[in-house]
């Protein structure tokens, strides 16, 4: 505490206006400072960027860069003007163009990350007005969507660039409508089939001369920089900036330990999460020295204060300067900074930060260690020079920094002739994500010869720091370039870069290949480089040309290219309205989401940005570090003694029920999962809550057994429930009359959920009869309410929950929002404060569990010519510590197994195994996706055997006429086969299947797959009384209308689409029409907005509400035809007609009977179908999505642009199920991905390069409102579409090597599994442990 001193005054500017602050605390952020300061609403610390335009103190010119607002240190702000997506624009004065354009492009759903991608598409623009396409990806890059798929946000800023073209297949010399094989065939006649989801004429434009200017005094202050020393004092920190390079060397004098600094990239999240404390700071912030730049003869010298981002500019700058022989490093630097972090990483991440963290993973060391760079330090004693060498990044006390010294620059020297330089990383996806290794390789080659005159290869994410393989280079010195000293350069890198079975981050034998594949790569790069050197200096023959000298084949040359970032195409294919609808009448039209403005704007509230009320408390939860033991005893004595810490809450606390049996709010006596919660702790400010439950001290003592896998659990006969089963035929009596029997086994990963929102919840507890309010994000409302009703043991009727918007769900908010809020409302009746608890990621990931892993086994029986005529199927599904919905979860799963495919004799069954992880839950698709996948690798299986191609299988098993699935429910399939067939055509399926075997005859090293996936997705809940639903419409004196329901807006736009019902059941225009939240309060006892059905059920409500209505005002009607609406709202309130009505539908019959296997559990089905067409690297087992085409039966849409985008954002959702989304648990059951650092979500680049979407054209269905379908996780499964292609593309490698085709499949397909499965000389030359002699750093839970 620093009581005594006085800090001095930190100024900078927010929106234009100037912020003079004497009392900041230097532990908080930029974000912490505006939410708390001026309550603005940029409120995710994973996806809201802000934008800061710096002026550069050496060159007094203006620079924008966008910047994560929850890793910005509010002292770093010095000087600095900072805008918020509120400075940008506003409902309430004036759009910007880019908020305009996101909103009016459908570019948002849940709309939490909008204001993020505002600011980044927004600082794009102010230094880009009009930008290339490559450079919208790459401001985009670091910014996550969970619910759009991107392609609409790229959409809306491609309005921007430069070379934006309105037909979107450009240069093919086609028009984007015609893409199919057969012209006969079209989707529809041309003029009822519409590709415009919006008006482009309608957009404002840019005028860059509208913008806000930078601050007056900030640019006079720049003029005239303050060269004192400025400190600013917190509770436990100082922040000491100096203004001049001798204060800062005097200061490092006085405090050795103190970091350094700038962007705060990596400081930042070692003291969130790894609880690192500093209690000095030095920001060199205002060092102009440290930002230098020198260009010399030999090389060039970058000062350590540059960020990133300047790195790219400098080192693009000298290379189109210099000639290329000079440049390879550069080269090799720049490809990694372009895919290393994000934009507003690279933005605020500094070089000599980067160098001297020396991270495991550090994408700039291992190329700057091989280049001979050399780091220039200096101090108060005078300037030296280290080389970035093996000893440096070893940590080495002789050949690292003193104490008082700091890194001022970087000398990096120019390559020369004969020297090439390469870098090489593999990551879980392409961009944004940090690599599982990478290296960077030099090699001098002897002028004239291949003979080797100086080699180093340095690599990262292999150890504890950057490796440097020296004694290997050095053996292979005088070497010829050529295949044996390839050989020989494997075995000994594979020697000395050794990794343990082990080491941390897993991964063990595809690192190991990775090692030998990038030397590989090297090898061919610099042989096809000799190759253009013979030809530009006419080499002599004889110095390069002998029987040993090696050249790259004409089959390798696609190894040497990397897969490019090329920004998404495609077009959007829907049913125009029938020409005579009355132009007043919104169904069946692209209206934009009723949000979209205030997302874009960053003024949709949502939960956590309610002002703080008066007297309101933070709660911060405690969980269990173990995964099965007993608790011993809790000592909450050190928590209470911390200042503000207000109370602890423990189970004691609860004065009604304290969750069910098994499945407690507040662990009792026993935990049976890590991250299992215990406790709670209330404070006056989220960061001391935080801060106590640290202090918290809980004894366990272990118990047995402890099981984490489906494997264990089978062993253990550990499960939730008892076994579900369906059977049809004689399965036995089948098998023994196939020609053919294959068995395999599946395994499907987990999920996360990884809402934008994280879960929230506010409790305000009021001063009479016991009544809450309780504001939450979530899904089930009445459950949230119900859950605390039964907790606090009072009655419903005293609880109102409150929710204006969820920032995303996808399942992951039906359940478990009930859990917190009651622990949440414990609190507030406790200590008579209202209290709000915020998860942070972490927390939340560690919690709430996910989507269940499966691990699947099958048994088909089939002819010969590719029939099957028996499939036996069983799935066990990870369901975790407590039953949650695991066993409804099972049924779905048992229910939609068959999928498109009729198989005369099945048999099915399900089992929800019982472990000690936290309880999987319900997620978009419930069971679907996962078990869908077995039953078409199970196809694809058969196709292997039979010499066919899937797709053949596929339709030879599908369903072709009206018939019954295997628990007797009668269907039509014949809008599965329009599906199927037009998905065919659309995607010219047998031309590019063609293409595509081509392609894989030439090249050895790249190879494609191609793969088509139908679908029959069932809707709805397997229960009648769940599909009830009710609505509440008042009608006002002015003729205004108010429309609740009892849905929940969740970015899917279900609140679009009621205001779409009651325009046209009221004929009135939806802007007469306002929805202003879901409550309790208005309308009781509603169901779970979930299982697709949202619309189809509150539409019928909010119709039947509006019908009653209309029905009171017929006779006014009648008699003033001619009236207006608001004539006869006032007629009829004179005449004392209600004008509020209540709406009910009573839902859908379902049902199910599982003792006989048979019933109508789902109402109706939607159909469609996928392809998917990927290029593999077999070296790397990258991946890149070439195109992708879907068919979707929505029958005649209430919304085609809300309908599209739940198409393409469950498909995306789907795809990173099946590629990149990777849970990772240790031995202990300790989930360790648990930020986006280490589970990857999709990005922008990894949207397929050609993305096409068509709603199947006149499709009818009678039993839903105006004949349209629920279309929120249908997209999911044909996700798996990508999966297919890929191991497609896989066993083609197999085929060509003659490896067994009949290998395990396993999901996601990440580039490990993908690499490790292409097995070739690499994969074998590897050290392969044995399992028993060391302990895996993770372990697989399916």
């Amino acid at each position: 505490m620093h009581c005594a001193s006085r800090s001095d005054e930190l100024v900078f500017f927010v929106n234009g206006r100037k912020v003079m602050e004497r009392n900041v605390d230097p532990e908080g952020t930029l974000l912490t400072f505006l939410r708390k300061n001026w309550t603005l609403l940029s409120k995710s610390w994973l996806c809201r960027t802000v934008l800061l335009p710096l002026t550069l103190l050496v060159f007094l010119i203006q620079r924008h860069f966008s910047v994560t607002a929850c890793l910005m240190p509010i002292c770093s702000l010095y000087g600095a003007a900072v805008t918020t997506v509120e400075g940008v624009g506003s409902i309430k004065t004036r759009l910007h163009p880019v908020q305009e354009r996101i909103a009016k492009s459908h570019g948002t759903q849940c709309g939490f990350c909008t204001p993020g991608m505002v600011m980044s598409m927004y600082t794009l623009l102010r230094n880009h007005p009009q930008p290339s396409e490559e450079q919208l990806m790459e401001a985009l890059g670091g910014n996550l969507c969970r619910c759009t798929g991107y392609r609409p946000i790229l959409e809306s800023g491609r309005t921007f660039c430069m070379e934006s073209n309105s037909c979107q297949q450009k240069g093919t010399g086609k028009c984007c409508l015609d893409w199919g094989e057969n012209d006969s065939s079209p989707l529809g006649k041309k003029s009822e089939i519409c590709t415009k989801l919006f008006a482009k004429e309608e957009f404002q434009s840019l005028d860059p001369t509208q913008e806000l200017i930078f601050p007056p005094e900030l640019l006079r202050m720049a003029e005239n920089p303050e060269k004192r020393t400025l400190t600013f004092y917190g509770e436990r920190v100082t922040w000491i900036s100096p203004g001049t390079l001798k204060d800062l060397l005097e200061l490092k004098v006085k405090h050795p330990e103190a970091p350094l600094v700038l962007g705060n990239t990596s400081l930042g999240p070692a003291m969130k999460f790894q609880g690192h404390f500093h209690p000095v700071f030095l920001s060199p912030a205002r060092i102009s020295e440290l930002s230098m730049v020198t260009k010399t003869s030999d090389g060039l010298t970058i000062g350590a204060g540059c960020s990133l981002a300047q790195m790219q500019d400098i080192l693009a700058e000298r290379i189109a300067e210099l000639p290329e022989e000079k440049t390879q490093t550069y080269r090799a630097l720049l490809k990694h900074l372009r895919s290393l972090a994000g934009q507003q990483i690279r933005n605020m991440a500094s070089l000599g930060g980067h160098v001297i963290s020396r991270h495991c993973c550090s994408d700039l060391n291992p190329v700057l260690a091989v280049s001979n760079a050399t780091l220039n330090l200096i101090s108060a004693e005078g300037t030296r020079q280290i080389p970035l060498n093996e000893h440096f990044l070893a940590g080495l006390a002789s050949a690292d920094l003193k104490p008082e010294e700091i890194l001022e620059s970087v000398h990096i020297p120019h390559s020369q002739k004969w020297e090439f330089v390469s870098a090489f990383r593999q990551a879980q996806c392409q961009q944004n994500a940090l690599p599982h290794v990478n290296a960077g390789m030099r090699v001098l080659l002897k002028e004239g010869t291949d003979s080797i005159e100086d080699l180093s290869i340095a690599y990262g994410g292999v150890g504890a720091a950057t490796i440097s393989a020296y004694r290997s280079c050095q053996q292979l010195l005088g070497r010829r370039w050529n295949e044996l000293m390839l050989d020989e350069a494997c075995r000994l890198l594979l020697d000395e870069v050794s990794l343990p079975g082990s080491a941390p981050g897993g991964r063990v034998e595809f690192k190991r290949t990775l090692v030998v594949s990038f030397l590989f790569k090297f090898y061919l790069e610099v042989l096809q480089e000799l190759k253009k050197l013979v030809k530009l200096f006419c080499v002599p023959v004889g110095a390069l040309d002998s029987r040993h000298h090696s050249e790259v084949s004409d089959q390798f040359l696609s190894a040497l290219e990397d897969f490019p970032v090329t920004i998404p195409q495609g077009v959007q294919t829907y049913q125009n309205v029938d020409p005579h609808q009355p132009l007043q009448d919104p169904i069946g039209r692209p209206i934009m989401h009723l949000s979209a403005l205030k997302h874009a704007t960053g003024e949709a509230m949502f939960c956590d940005d309610i002002p703080m009320v008066d007297k309101e408390l933070f709660m911060a939860l405690v969980t269990s570090s173990r995964a099965h033991a007993k608790i011993i005893s809790i000592d909450v004595s050190k928590a209470l003694e911390l200042p503000e810490v207000v109370d602890v809450i423990t189970a004691e606390d609860i004065p009604g029920t304290n969750g069910a049996e098994g499945d407690k709010l507040l662990a009792v006596e026993e935990v049976t999962c890590v991250g299992q919660i215990i406790c709670a702790v209330v404070a006056e400010t989220d960061v001391q809550a935080k801060r106590a439950t640290e202090k918290i001290e809980i004894t366990y003592e272990d118990l047995e057994p402890v099981i984490f896998t489906i494997k264990d659990a089978i062993k253990h006969n550990s499960f939730l429930c008892p076994e579900k089963k369906l059977e049809q035929g004689n399965v036995e009596e089948a098998f023994e009359k196939v020609d053919q029997i294959i068995e395999g086994e599946v395994h499907v990963g987990g999920q996360e959920h990884f809402y934008m929102e994280t879960q929230r919840v506010l409790v305000i507890p009021k001063t009479e009869d016991k009544e809450l309010d309780i504001y939450v994000s979530t899904q089930d409302p009445a459950h949230v309410q119900k859950t605390v009703s039964s907790t606090l043991n009072i009655p419903i009727n005293r609880i109102t929950c409150h929710v204006k918007r969820v920032g995303g769900g996808f399942g992951g908010k039906v359940g478990k929002p009930a859990v917190f809020g009651a622990i949440a409302a414990v609190g507030a009746i406790k200590t008579g404060h209202p209290i709000r608890l915020v998860l942070d990621r972490e927390d939340d990931m560690l919690i709430t569990g996910g989507r269940h892993p499966l691990f699947g086994k099958y048994k088909v029986g089939f002819m010969n010519n590719g029939r099957i005529k028996a499939l036996d199927i069983e799935c066990y599904i990870n369901g975790g510590c407590t039953l949650d919905d695991s066993e409804l979860v099972t049924e779905f799963l048992i229910l939609k197994l068959e999928n498109a495919y009729k198989i005369r004799n099945l048999r099915f069954r399900g089992r929800a195994c019982m472990t000690n992880l936290p309880s999987n839950t319900a997620f978009r698709g419930f069971g679907f996706p996962q078990g869908a996948l077995v039953t078409e690798s199970c196809i694809t299986a058969v196709a292997a055997k039979c010499g066919l191609p899937p797709e053949k299988i596929r339709e030879k098993n599908m369903y072709k006429t009206v018939d019954k699935t295997i628990y007797k429910q009668a269907f039509n399939p014949e809008t599965l086969i329009r599906c199927w067939n037009e998905c065919l055509d659309k995607s010219s399926f047998h031309s590019r299947r063609m293409q595509v075997e081509e392609f894989n005859k030439k090249n050895y090293w790249k190879k494609k797959g191609i793969a088509i996936i139908p679908m029959k997705f069932s809707v709805g809940f397997a229960a009648t009384s769940y599909h009830q639903a009710a609505a509440l419409v008042h009608i006002y004196t002015d003729g205004s209308v108010l429309v609740t329901h009892g849905g929940n807006e969740l970015g899917q736009g279900i609140h679009t689409k009621m205001l779409q019902v009651a325009s046209r059941e009221l004929k009135i225009p939806m802007s007469c029409i306002h929805i202003s939240e879901t409550s309790t309060a208005t309308v009781p006892n509603t169901i779970a907005t979930a299982a697709s059905i949202g619309a189809d059920v509150n539409g019928r409500a909010v119709q039947n509400a509006c019908q009653i209505l209309l029905k009171r005002l017929e006779p006014i009607i009648k008699k003033h035809p001619e009236g207006t609406w608001e004539n006869w709202i006032e007629a009829a309130f004179e005449q004392r007609i209600s004008l509020s009505a209540t709406g009910y539908f009573r839902g859908y019959k379902a049902f199910m009977d599982w003792e006989k296997g048979v019933g109508d559990p789902f109402p109706y089905y939607v159909y469609g179908a996928a392809c998917s067409e990927v290029e593999i690297d077999c070296l790397t087992g990258a991946y890149k999505k070439i195109r992708t085409d879907i068919i979707m039966d929505a029958c005649c849409s209430l919304n085609p642009a809300i309908d599209i985008g739940q198409i393409e954002g469950s498909f995306i959702q789907g795809m990173g199920l099946y590629t990149t989304e990777e849970l990772k648990y240790s031995p202990e059951g300790v989930l360790y991905s648990r930020s986006p650092d280490e589970y990857k979500i999709p990005t922008v680049t990894d949207v397929p390069e050609e993305f096409n979407v068509s709603l199947l054209p006149s499709s009818q269905t009678p039993l839903t409102i105006y004949s349209s379908k629920g279309l929120g996780e249908s997209g999911m499964f044909l996700g798996s579409s990508v999966f297919f292609a890929i191991a497609d593309a896989v066993a083609t490698v197999r085929r060509e090597r003659d490896i067994a085709e009949d290998f395990t499949v396993q999901s996601p397909a990440t580039p490990e599994r993908v690499r490790m499965a292409c097995a070739d000389r690499f994969t074998k030359m590897i050290p392969r442990d044995d399992p028993e002699t060391f302990k895996p750093w993770s372990i697989p839970i399916a």
